[in-house]
């Protein structure tokens, strides 16, 4: 078929030099297109050096016309149209329209950004709708998120999301047709880990790791009392930047001995974390992926996991699950997993075989599948 244009948004690239997530995600999907021979354009919005003032944004914002980006080196540019988009939203309750110069394409959103590149087809990654569940700790203002996803769909948005259990939570919190989502899973990539000696003294083989945003809808307060309460001596490490009750979580590790807070920390050394840690404990209360399961079963590093629907679908076996909220079963599969080696090496060869199907060039084949390229 003839070479269709496809664009990224830089939103979420921007995030994707550090930690987990839809910045990791964005930063995949690029690379996983580039594997397959193409090279995609990215839209633009300068970043934070031209990032206009809160009464700028607000005027410019107030226009209801449509909005026009500029060729770039990268592929498109527009002003700090994605700040600007949200404010959009909020005023005239749509999606603002922006034109892109050359022919028409594929707009893969990485996220249900408010915009939409007129005469192109719009394909939006929904990465969960965890903030519509009210039993789900989330910062996320949720009847906003409801209001901004039914008005992508209305302006003729396409969805896609991360896995089976994602799309089965969108299409019955939003109450749309089961053809809506479509499920695409996402990549994993592991290269570029840190090399050299581990932060904060830590020894290879002898930790145990969370990575992720530090909140609680990481089932965080239950992990780290699990943890106190089974008599594992071998440290547990928290990394990553804070988020919704990080305090708490805080207080909770300063009361805990053996657990250890690392903060924020760059991509390579995220990856050298996992690829040393005894084994990844992962017990969310609720997932759309759960990307931290799927790079620690790519480096060949053992995961506890919490027994909720997309970390069972994302580890596939591969990993030893365990109620979130049954604190005696979390203080036993700690003990498990750190004490058995070779249960240790089942999880390990079984999650190196699961991590498979998340490689770039598998997901290259199911991102042109989604686009109706392949």
């Amino acid at each position: 078929m003839p070479e269709v244009p496809i664009c990224i948004d830089g939103r979420m690239l921007s995030y994707g030099g550090a930690g987990t997530g839809v910045g990791q995600f964005a930063r995949t999907v690029r690379t996983a297109l580039q594997t397959a021979g193409i090279q995609p354009s990215i839209l633009e919005d300068g970043g934070t050096g031209l990032h206009r003032s809160q009464v700028s944004k607000l005027l410019a914002a107030v226009r209801p016309w449509q909005r026009h980006a500029t060729a770039s080196a990268q592929g498109f540019f527009a002003r700090d149209i994605f700040r600007e988009a949200y404010v959009f939203f909020d005023i005239h309750k749509r999606p603002m329209p922006v034109a892109l110069p050359g022919p028409a394409g594929i707009m893969h959103w990485s996220y249900p950004l408010p915009l939409r590149i007129i005469g192109w087809r719009n394909l939006y990654t929904a990465h969960d709708v965890l903030p519509l569940d009210p039993a789900i700790p989330s910062p996320v203002n949720g009847l906003r998120l409801r209001r901004l996803l039914d008005a992508i769909r209305a302006a003729g948005g396409e969805f896609a999301t991360v896995s089976d259990a994602a799309r089965a939570q969108i299409v019955e919190r939003m109450g749309w047709p089961a053809d809506s989502v479509t499920s695409c899973h996402q990549a994993v990539d592991v290269a570029g880990a840190d090399q050299g000696d581990l932060p904060g003294g830590l020894q290879p083989g002898a930790y145990l790791l969370y990575v992720g945003a530090v909140e609680a809808r990481k089932n965080l307060h239950r992990l780290i009392d699990a943890y106190r309460g089974s008599g594992i001596t071998t440290p547990l490490v928290i990394s990553g930047p804070d988020g919704l009750d990080a305090a708490s979580i805080d207080a909770r590790i300063a009361a805990t001995p053996g657990a250890v807070r690392l903060g924020l920390q760059s991509r390579g050394t995220v990856l050298q974390l996992l690829a040393n840690a005894r084994a990844l404990a992962f017990v969310s209360l609720a997932e759309g992926f759960g990307l931290p399961v799927a790079e620690a079963m790519a480096l060949g590093t053992p995961v506890l996991a919490g027994d909720v629907p997309a970390l069972a679908e994302v580890s596939a076996g591969a990993a030893l699950l365990v109620d979130p909220l049954d604190l005696t079963a979390l203080q036993n599969a700690l003990i498990a997993i750190d004490g058995d080696a070779s249960l240790r090496n089942r999880l390990s060869m079984l999650g190196t075989q699961r991590a498979r199907h998340f490689a770039l060039g598998p997901y290259a084949h199911r991102l042109l599948t989604l686009y109706g390229m392949a």
